[in-house]
């Protein structure tokens, strides 16, 4: 089995572990989500966990031996000399900095692999999927894909690894308080636990802002898609002025959104930092008196010994750490889980599969007659039926009707880019099936009615990469286009047909069927909105498919290019309400 195959095996998995997941109400979507995401890398984060506490537990001994050091000083006797010291001190900080080293690169790599994983599995699922999808358009899916997904990087990278610390370093060092002085033990105990409680208040607001800021980025995505997709009609009706309004006014929600996530940042950072200094000066306030004699009180019976007193100085400080480190990764958090609900959002939202697995596979064979057996579409609502029909291999169909009568949905059937919603297609003398989708798909040429291009060179779009020859160049009536394009066939084209005129970008697809040679070209309004002259140009290349052998099936309103056709099917609007029960 491949890579590919394995990884989609390996997000179906997990998928259907998230679904069996969902069925526990008491735990939010969100939740369950995060913990099928880490499941996939939780050995390589588990010891990345362990490998930080215990760096940070080795601050103890280096604790020690500097309160040791000093006490020698101080006193003149015991403890250990500077050069001893020092070197232990030096070997423990360089163990700490390889424990951590090791420990960072395991969190980044599990967190790449989650996100990268989880990035083509969107896509993976998008690009098999037809009709626009109920999560949300194009802008809400790149935002989700690409600027959201990246936002569990740090809670993967800090959250995680700050919980193992905040389990561990604390309590450690609570106990060594209590066994020194009960006095440090009961400030640190009282102390510490007042942290979470205010980081679980302000928390909650965290949680509330973030979610708001991932919606408005995706809202914000959507609204430029959209404004980019009709810049050109919006430039002629003169309403770039309102547009740019309406930007201003998004950008400003989503900088307010930004700021209130910043707010609560700052605000639970200040209560933090408080109360660690608080408690820090508590322990020192109480060490200094003691070791001045002023105080009697907090051991258990003897006095604090400098080394004693010095020591829980030092610790105090980073029994306050871990929860600093939590307090920072908690809004790491909070982005996460706005993250995951809109992955199970996403998870949960309806989609209408491809026919087929959307891979490269050999061509069905056998003649590539088409028949129609009580086909129709479902459309919102809305039922299509269509008329029973048999198209021979060589055949010249026009499908003609109003606007909105079901002709692009009926070429998207015959593609198999859509699943009927009852009857049966058959292509090459086989059910039009996922089985043979792929196959069928291999014969045909696709001329959508907006032309789309991969972002290469022309000849890349047109060929893969092959010269042009001077039959496919005159056939295609690709000369004009190739003078006006800097480069020739090799200049690169966006994925809209960016510096191609509407007529332009169809001679341009017109060539790409010419060249593929397909057994059976579907049309959608290809001379729509061209002049006369260029529709002619456009119906001749066509025709000139159709000489070779090709079937040809066409939806236009053009009468000239119907003239032409040895069959026109009438698609009229005849549709019936969608039984609400059925469509359920």
């Amino acid at each position: 089995m491949s890579a590919k195959a394995d990884n989609n095996q390996k997000h179906r998995s997990d998928h259907a572990r998230m679904t069996k997941t969902k069925k526990d109400k008491t735990v939010a979507p969100e939740r369950q989500v995060l913990a099928v995401l880490l499941s996939r890398e939780a050995k390589g984060i588990r010891t990345a966990s362990r490998l930080t506490a215990l760096s940070a537990l080795l601050w103890v001994p280096q604790a020690a031996l500097v309160a040791s050091v000093f006490s020698r000083l101080l006193v003149g006797a015991g403890g250990v000399s500077v050069l001893v010291g020092t070197l232990g001190f030096l070997a423990l900080a360089a163990l700490r900095l390889a424990l951590s080293y090791l420990a960072e690169g395991l969190l980044f790599r599990a967190g790449q692999s989650i996100v990268t994983h989880t990035r083509q599995e969107i896509l993976d699922r998008e690009a098999q999927s037809v009709g626009p999808s109920a999560f949300g358009g194009p802008g809400a899916l790149a935002a989700l894909a690409c600027e959201k997904l990246d936002a569990l990087l740090p809670y993967i990278t800090r959250y995680a690894p700050a919980q193992a610390r905040v389990k561990t370093v604390p309590l450690v060092i609570l106990a060594l308080a209590f066994w020194h002085s009960w006095a440090v033990g009961v400030v640190l105990l009282i102390a510490g636990p007042l942290i979470p409680v205010f980081m679980a208040l302000v928390g909650y607001a965290a949680k509330e802002a973030s979610e708001r800021h991932m919606s408005e980025i995706g809202t914000l995505n959507d609204l430029l898609v959209d404004r980019l997709a009709a810049l050109a009609d919006m430039r002629l009706l003169g309403a770039s002025p309102r547009v740019i309004a309406q930007f201003e006014i998004a950008a400003n929600d989503l900088r307010a959104r930004t700021m209130a996530v910043l707010r609560v940042a700052f605000l639970s950072s200040t209560v933090l930092e408080l109360f660690a200094a608080l408690g820090v000066a508590m322990v020192a306030v109480w060490v200094g008196f003691s070791l001045l004699g002023e105080l009697s009180w907090g051991t258990y019976g003897a006095g604090v010994t400098p080394w004693a007193g010095m020591f829980l100085l030092l610790l105090s400080p980073d029994y306050f750490q871990p929860l600093r480190d939590l307090s920072a990764a908690w809004h790491d958090k909070a982005a996460g889980l706005a993250v995951a609900k809109d992955l199970a959002a996403w998870q949960e939202a309806d989609t209408t599969p491809l026919l087929g697995k959307g891979a490269a596979s050999k061509a069905l064979p056998g003649s590539a007659e088409i028949t129609l057996a009580g086909v129709s579409a479902q459309r919102g609502r809305r039922l299509i039926t269509y008329p029973d029909l048999t198209i021979a291999p060589g055949a010249r169909i026009a499908l003609s009707g109003p606007s909105g009568a079901g002709k692009t949905t009926l070429l998207r059937l015959i593609a198999g880019l859509e699943h009927p919603a009852s009857g049966e297609i058959t292509v090459a003398g086989q059910p039009l099936t996922d089985e043979s989708a792929d196959a069928w798909r291999a014969r045909l040429g696709w001329m959508p009615q907006a032309p789309m291009f991969l972002g290469r060179s022309l000849r890349h779009n047109i060929t893969f990469g092959a010269a042009l020859t001077p039959n496919l160049i005159d056939t295609a009536a690709l000369a004009d286009v190739l003078k006006t394009l800097p480069k020739g066939d090799l200049t690169p084209l966006g994925e809209t047909g960016g510096g191609l005129s509407g007529g332009e970008a169809r001679r341009v697809m017109l060539a790409r069927a010419l060249a593929a040679q397909p057994d059976v070209v579907l049309a959608d309004e290809p001379t729509a909105d061209l002049d006369r002259d260029t529709a002619d140009r456009i119906t001749e290349g066509l025709m000139a498919l159709a000489a070779r052998g090709a079937t040809l099936i066409v939806a236009t309103h053009d009468p000239v290019f119907i003239a032409r056709m040895d069959q026109v099917v009438d698609i009229q609007p005849e549709d019936r309400p969608v039984d609400a029960e059925a469509a359920q």
